[in-house]
């Protein structure tokens, strides 16, 4: 059974930065595109990085473009979202997911099959 558990959200202030860490078993995870979402209150969840389980490829939501960095470690199965020049629009519930299928590009929501608990990241303004 595949398990992901984040860490790392927090309150920081405007422009601050803070690192999210996600921590997966029970999956051959260098086979996985690994990703990101989050969900602000009251909005749907939303799509905010991924990484490819080849080659390590990298695909960014426009809105966190240039600010936000996401990378993986096969060795220890650890997928991060380095996130830089915070706003508070970046506010919510931050998640990781697993690509549903190993050797597949998850290109969409639905393509991703397994789910983290989440962490809550506050920026305040």
């Amino acid at each position: 059974q595949v398990k992901l558990v984040e860490s790392g959200g927090g309150l920081v202030q405007a422009g601050g930065s803070l690192r999210l860490s996600c921590a997966a078993s029970g999956l051959i995870f260098s086979r996985y595109d690994m990703g990101w979402f989050r969900q602000a209150p009251g909005k749907q969840r939303e799509f905010v990085a991924r990484i490819r389980w080849t080659r390590g490829n990298t695909h960014y939501a426009d809105s966190v473009k240039g600010r936000f960095d996401i990378s993986r470690d096969n060795a220890n199965m650890i997928v991060y979202l380095q996130m830089d020049s915070l706003k508070p629009e970046d506010t919510a519930v931050y998640y990781c997911a697993a690509a549903s299928q190993e050797w597949t590009i998850a290109k969409q929501e639905t393509d991703f099959g397994s789910w983290g608990q989440g962490t809550q990241v506050t920026v305040s303004s």
